[in-house]
């Protein structure tokens, strides 16, 4: 039988890892420009966290216009900017921590409150966007919060998962340390005539 409980070492360092891959996602999310996307032909709108753009039916080029002019844009990407510096952070001190032979279990929980924080800062980046991109750029046709948008909300659900985990993680320290002596049940064959 082949296990990994949390006292492998190498298990110890899933965590880091899914901080790894929200930090893709994040950058993903910040580069793309598929946060919203006309939904069906003809495609003559798209727009990214910093920019929206138009073009009409028969052109091939995009019209841009920056949402850097927009007080609600800056503050998106703001607040969006400002989680993912953070999360980047909380990754680079996760593995400082898994890196040490012993581990400091207040260190652990306090990456695991400021997931907390990046999750926040991330929420608001992602329903201020939405909200008041719908309410003060004109839309043209039929449109969606495309592929770009959906990693934004994928990595801050994976940052959620990892806070969790990062603050519970404490409470089983002598399991992730190995400190726990098995526990083996026997009984007698006095106590326990149907095993003879």
């Amino acid at each position: 039988m082949v296990a990994c409980g949390l006292a492998c070492w190498r298990c110890r360092w899933l965590l880091p890892l899914l901080l790894g891959l929200a930090i893709i996602m994040g950058i993903i999310a910040l580069a793309g420009r598929g946060w919203l996307e006309s939904e069906s032909e003809p495609y003559v709108q798209q727009a990214s966290l910093w920019e929206s753009c138009t073009r009409g039916e028969e052109d091939l080029n995009w019209s841009c216009e920056s949402l850097m002019d927009y007080g609600w844009g800056r503050a998106a990407a703001a607040t969006y900017l400002v989680g993912f510096v953070i999360l980047v952070i909380c990754f680079a001190l996760a593995v400082i921590a898994f890196s040490i032979e012993i581990l400091r279990f207040n260190f652990v929980r306090g990456i695991g409150g400021l997931l907390f924080v990046v999750a926040a800062f991330q929420i608001i980046g992602l329903v201020i966007y939405p909200v008041k991109f719908t309410e003060e750029i004109p839309l043209i046709g039929d449109n969606m919060f495309s592929w770009a948008y959906g990693f934004g909300w994928a990595s801050t659900v994976v940052v959620i998962g990892c806070a969790f985990f990062f603050c519970c993680l404490p409470n089983w320290e002598d399991e992730v340390l190995g400190n726990i002596k098995p526990t083996y049940y026997y009984s007698s064959p006095e106590r326990a005539p149907y095993l003879n």
